[in-house]
C-alpha cells in the first residue's frame, strides 16, 4: 500500500518583507498626501491660494479726473487733460534684445532732448518691469513713440492741470506736482476736495484670458469743483494795469485786490510779478508768493480817515467841525510834527483833502489812543481777514500798555503799524458798506455772509464824501474816472531797514471806493518800492486804480452816478459834421 506524503509549502525567502515595505511605503506617500492636503487646506490655505489668485485676478482702476477751478461766471482756471506718459519694461527690452537697436534708441532719445546713454541707463536692469522714460509727453511726441515700434516701450494715459489763465491768477490757483498733487495756493488748500477717489473692479481670468468671474467693483468718488468769487475778466484788467504799473514805476512788486461791497466777496486778487503755472522749467520762489495777503506795509495816510472815524464815532468831533494846523508843524516830545506848508484852520474833510499829518495828530491825541487802537481793530487791522488763504498775514497792531504823545501821533498817520493790502481793503469795504464788517471770501456766495454792525452808518457816511472831497480836488485827483463819483486816499510810506530806522525805499498806496452814491466795489493798490522819482501814492497807485474802476464799472454795467462830468457824452443817432 502506497503512502502519499503532502509537500509542505514554503514562500520564497524575503517576500514577507517586500510586502511590508510596499505597504509602509505606501501608507507613508498616502499619509504625507493627507498631510500636505491638510497643511494647504486648513493650516495654511491663504498663502497658496494667494499664489491661484495672482495667477488668476485682475484688478482694474476707474481712474478720475481732478476737479476743475472755475470763476464766479464758470470760465475755467484749472482743469486736467489727459496726456500720454512713455513707460518702459526692461525685462521685455532685454528679451526681445531691443537695446541692439541704436538708430530707434537715439531718435528717442532726441525727442525726449536727453543724452542716449542716459535714456539706455533706465532700461538696463533687466531685473525691472517698469520704468517711467518721460511724463506726460506732448501729442506729437507720443505718436513718434508709437511709430517707432520699441519693444517694452508703451503708452499710458495720465491726466495733466492746466490754467487757461496763465500768469493773470497764478498767485490765488496755486499749481500742483507732476503727480497731480497740490503744492500752492488754491490747489493745495484744498488739495482732497479737488482729489475725488478713484474706482475699483476685481475680476477673475481663466488661461485664455478670458473674464470667467465679476468679484466687486467699486464706484469711483467724484472730485468736486471749486466755484470762485473771482470775475476772470476783472482779474485780467486788475493784473494787466498792475504789470504795466510795475514797469512804469521801475517798482520791485506790486499788488491788488478788488472787493464787492456788499457780499465780501473777492473779485480780484492780482501780484506783480507773477509766474506761469503752466511752464514748470524756471519756477522761482520769490515770484510765487501771493503778496496781497502775504506782505505787510506801514499803511501810512491811507489810516487818517479811520481818525477821522474814530473821533465821529466817540463824538469828539463832528463833521463840519474845524481844526487849527497852524503854523504847519507841531512839536511833541521833542520830535517834529509838520505839513508841507500852513494850511491854517481846516475842516475835517480837509484835513483829509490835504492829508494834513499836524490836522491828524490833534485828533487822535483829542482822540486818545485806545480809541485809536480800537477803531483800527474794528476795522479789522491786526487780524485775519476771514479768507481763510495759506499764508496770510495779520500785519501789526501793537497792543503794549504805554504810548508816548509822538507814538500816538505816528499811529495817526500810520506809522507804527502794519497791514496787507487785503486788510486795508478790508478796511475801506466796511467804510463802504455803512459801518458792516463781515469775514472776506474767496468762494462765490448765493447771498452775504452775517456782518456785524462796527460803525455808526451815519459816520461812515460822512468819511465817504470827505473822501470824495480827496479825489475831487485833494492829493487823489489821478483817481479820477470819468462819468463816476469816487472816494479814496493815497499813502505813502518809507521802508524800514533791516538794520533799523528809515531807508530810501518807498511804499505807495491808494485805497478808493466807487461809485459813491451807491458803493460796489473797493479798490486797493499798492506798488512796493517805485524806481522813480514819482514814489507817491497819487502819482503811482492812484492811477492804476482808475483803470482798474474804469473797467470794472463797464464790466459790472453799473450806470454812472456822475452825468455832470463833462468827460461823458450821451450816445446818439448821428452827430456833428
Amino acid at each position: 500500500m502506497a503512502v502519499t506524503r503532502r509537500k509542505k509549502h514554503t514562500e520564497p525567502a524575503g517576500t514577507r518583507w517586500r510586502f511590508y515595505t510596499a505597504v509602509s511605503l505606501l501608507f507613508g506617500v498616502f499619509s504625507v498626501l493627507i498631510a500636505r492636503a491638510a497643511y494647504i487646506q486648513v493650516i495654511s490655505p491663504d498663502a497658496f491660494s494667494l499664489q491661484g489668485d495672482m495667477r488668476s485676478l485682475r484688478a482694474s482702476s476707474v481712474a478720475v479726473q481732478r476737479g476743475t477751478i472755475v470763476d464766479r461766471n464758470g470760465r475755467e482756471l484749472a482743469v486736467s487733460v489727459p496726456v500720454e506718459t512713455v513707460w518702459a519694461d526692461p525685462k521685455r527690452i532685454a528679451d526681445k534684445d531691443a537695446l541692439a537697436d541704436e538708430m530707434r534708441w537715439q531718435a528717442l532719445a532726441e525727442t525726449f532732448r536727453m543724452n542716449r546713454k542716459e535714456l539706455v541707463s533706465k532700461v538696463d536692469d533687466p531685473s525691472k518691469r517698469f520704468v517711467y522714460l518721460q511724463r506726460k509727453v506732448t501729442p506729437s511726441e507720443a505718436d513718434y513713440v508709437k511709430q517707432l515700434k520699441i519693444p517694452g516701450v508703451y503708452l499710458k494715459t495720465e491726466s495733466r492741470r492746466y490754467y487757461p489763465t496763465g500768469e493773470i491768477s497764478a498767485h490765488l490757483i496755486g499749481l500742483t506736482n507732476i503727480d497731480g498733487v497740490g503744492q500752492e495756493g488754491l490747489e493745495l488748500l484744498y488739495d482732497e476736495h479737488l482729489t475725488g477717489k478713484p474706482g475699483k473692479r476685481v475680476y477673475r481670468k481663466d488661461a485664455q484670458g478670458r473674464v470667467v468671474e465679476e468679484i466687486s467693483q467699486t464706484d469711483a468718488q467724484q472730485p468736486k469743483q471749486l466755484t470762485l468769487s473771482i470775475d476772470q475778466r476783472i482779474q485780467a484788467t486788475a493784473y494787466t494795469e498792475l504789470k504795466k504799473a510795475v514797469r512804469y514805476n521801475q517798482a520791485t512788486s506790486g499788488s491788488a485786490v478788488v472787493l464787492d461791497v456788499e457780499t465780501g466777496e473777492v473779485l480780484a486778487m492780482v501780484n506783480s510779478p507773477s509766474y506761469n503755472p503752466n511752464n514748470r522749467a524756471d519756477l522761482q520762489s520769490f515770484r510765487m508768493r501771493n503778496r496781497a495777503i502775504t506782505d505787510s506795509y506801514e499803511p501810512g495816510s491811507t489810516m487818517k480817515p479811520l481818525v477821522v472815524l474814530g473821533a465821529l464815532e466817540k463824538g469828539r468831533h463832528k463833521a463840519g467841525d474845524t481844526i487849527d494846523t497852524s503854523p504847519g508843524w507841531l512839536r511833541i516830545g521833542g520830535r517834529r510834527v509838520s505839513d508841507p506848508r500852513d494850511y491854517g484852520e481846516l475842516t475835517l474833510s480837509e484835513v483829509l483833502e490835504h492829508s494834513s499829518n499836524v490836522g491828524v495828530t490833534k485828533i487822535a491825541l483829542d482822540l486818545g489812543v485806545d480809541s485809536l487802537l480800537q477803531t483800527y481793530a474794528d476795522a479789522g487791522l491786526g487780524s485775519d481777514t476771514g479768507i481763510a488763504l495759506l499764508g496770510e498775514s495779520i500785519g501789526l497792531l501793537s497792543g503794549r500798555r504805554r504810548w508816548s504823545d509822538f507814538e500816538t501821533a505816528t499811529l495817526a498817520y500810520g506809522y507804527g503799524l502794519s497791514a496787507t493790502t487785503l486788510q486795508l481793503a478790508n478796511a475801506y469795504n466796511i467804510i463802504a458798506n455803512g459801518g458792516k464788517k463781515r469775514p472776506l471770501t474767496i468762494f462765490r456766495q448765493e447771498s452775504p455772509l452775517p456782518a456785524e454792525q462796527v460803525f455808526n452808518p451815519d459816520n461812515t457816511r460822512a468819511v465817504m464824501h470827505m473822501l470824495e472831497e480827496v479825489v475831487r480836488d485833494g492829493t487823489a485827483t489821478a483817481a479820477q474816472v470819468p462819468g463816476y463819483r469816487i472816494a479814496g486816499k493815497t499813502g505813502t510810506t518809507r521802508k524800514t531797514k533791516a538794520t533799523g530806522g528809515y531807508g530810501d525805499e518807498y511804499v505807495a498806496l491808494f485805497a478808493g471806493i466807487a461809485p459813491v452814491s451807491d458803493p460796489k466795489v473797493v479798490v486797493v493798490v499798492t506798488i512796493n518800492e517805485p524806481g522813480t522819482d514819482d514814489y507817491y501814492g497819487g502819482t503811482a497807485a492812484a492811477p492804476v486804480f482808475s483803470k482798474i474802476v474804469s473797467q470794472t464799472m463797464r464790466l459790472l454795467n453799473i450806470p454812472p452816478d456822475n452825468l455832470d462830468d463833462t468827460q461823458v457824452h450821451a450816445a446818439g443817432f448821428g452827430g456833428d459834421k
